[in-house]
């Protein structure tokens, strides 16, 4: 996979100061950013976020899902910690896009969890990948990381590329009662940390 740096420049924010990375996947076209702050390349492994593009979280501040509260939290953490990583990956709906994305809201609408609307829709349950990581740390030079995560696949991906996760730091954020229902099937059906 290759990845082409594109441009940086100064990201501030209400925790800090972040500088923002952008970069091209060749193969498929996708943008995809980093943010990062401090000195990355001493003080042992990384305090990191692996956090896969929702729009309705993010930026809309949908109560269906826990995002948007995890990448602020992950902001947060590493602001706090003076030095982090964060990787946001254009995978929007567990790798489905956005207008599928709406289109399994619909399906959860009528009864389906977000496991099944995947699947009724065609797709696999979770069809994230982490290979764009890979040439996004080695640019940075990141080697190992204390990852912000509760999703084992993301462990295990960077793992097999041959980035050390040193530490699993759950980030258990943003609970309601409108996500309920998609926070428990995130740890029954797909694995997640409780």
């Amino acid at each position: 996979m290759t990845v082409n740096f594109v441009a940086s420049a100064k990201l501030p924010t209400q925790w800090g100061q972040f500088t923002i990375y952008g970069f091209e996947d060749l193969e498929t076209g996708k943008e995809h950013v980093a943010l990062a702050l401090g000195d990355l390349e001493t003080g042992g492994p990384l305090l990191c976020r692996i956090h896969s593009e929702c729009l309705t979280g993010d930026c809309l501040f949908s109560l269906r899902c826990d995002c948007g509260p995890q990448l602020q939290s992950a902001m947060e953490s590493i602001a706090a910690e003076g030095r982090g990583l964060i990787l946001y990956l254009r995978q929007e709906g567990r790798g489905i896009g956005l207008l599928n994305k709406i289109k399994a809201y619909a399906l959860q609408d009528s009864g389906a969890d977000t496991v099944e609307a995947n699947v009724q829709l065609g797709f696999e349950p979770d069809s994230r990948e982490y290979q764009i990581c890979k040439p996004m740390m080695d640019y940075f030079k990141v080697k190992a990381v204390r990852l912000l995560t509760n999703n084992p696949r993301k462990v295990d991906a960077l793992n097999d590329m041959g980035i050390d996760v040193t530490e699993i730091v759950p980030i258990h954020t943003g609970a309601n009662p409108h996500n309920e229902s998609y926070l428990s099937v995130k740890i029954m059906k797909l694995g997640h940390i409780k």
